[in-house]
This record gives C-alpha cells, sequence and structure tokens, in this order.
C-alpha cells in the first residue's frame, strides 16, 4: 500500500507535535480578584493548620491532610471567596516537594500572620493552570 504525501505530513506532525497531556491545561477561573501580600503573590501572607482532610477534586486543588501546616499565599474574592491559594509542605526532611493549589478556607485555621493581605490582585489564566 503507497502512503499518500499530505496522509505522511500529517503522521509527522502528530508525532512531532503531541497533543498536551491531561495534566498540561487552563481549567475554568475560580475567582476574578484575589487578596495578596504582594503584587506577584510571593509572599505567604499568614500559616495555618489542617483542621480535616481535604481530597482534591481536580488539579487546581491542593490534597491536605489533617495537622499539616499550610501557608496561605492568596485567598480569593468574589465568587471565589469560599478558597484560598497556598503549599503545603512534604515530609519534614523534605522527602516530598512543596505543592501549590487551593483549598477550602473552611478546613484550615490561621495560627500566624506574617503579612497581611491587602493587596488586591486580578486573577488570570495562569492562576488555574494545570
Amino acid at each position: 500500500m503507497a502512503w499518500s504525501p499530505l496522509l505522511l505530513g500529517v503522521f509527522v506532525l502528530l508525532y512531532i507535535f503531541p497533543r498536551p497531556s491531561a495534566g498540561d491545561r487552563f481549567m475554568p477561573k475560580l475567582a476574578d480578584r484575589k487578596l495578596c501580600a504582594d503584587e506577584e503573590c510571593t509572599y505567604p501572607i499568614s500559616m495555618a493548620v489542617a483542621l480535616q482532610d481535604y481530597v482534591a477534586p481536580d488539579c487546581r486543588f491542593l490534597n491536605i491532610q489533617r495537622g499539616q501546616v499550610v501557608y496561605v499565599f492568596s485567598k480569593l474574592k468574589g465568587r471565589g471567596r469560599l478558597f484560598w491559594g497556598g503549599s503545603v509542605q512534604g515530609d519534614y526532611y523534605g522527602g516530598l516537594p512543596a505543592r501549590l493549589g487551593y483549598f477550602p478556607r473552611s478546613i484550615v485555621r490561621e495560627n500566624q500572620t506574617l503579612k497581611p493581605g491587602r493587596t488586591d490582585v486580578k486573577t488570570d489564566k495562569w492562576d488555574f493552570y494545570c
């Protein structure tokens, strides 16, 4: 069977430029604005402790275990106000890297303010990228 040049070209392009993996995609925005400690949301607002386990429903969210320390970097506003953005560490000895994502604010108790979250920042598509 002879391959047509067009069909062969399509196969070559699909091989060279594969589709993004299931984890590489933009997800729906949870909110249009957020409160942060600075314009880039790079400084944590506070430290909190998880009051219960939380299983992430999708890749935008964090899996959190009860008792785990959570660093809060942003607090969503408006329709997303029930969620905060933050980071959790792996085990104490660094066996797991830090993970970033969103979680319900109701599952944590803030126990130490590091820098007040007073900077209003617009969210963009990268805030909800998986």
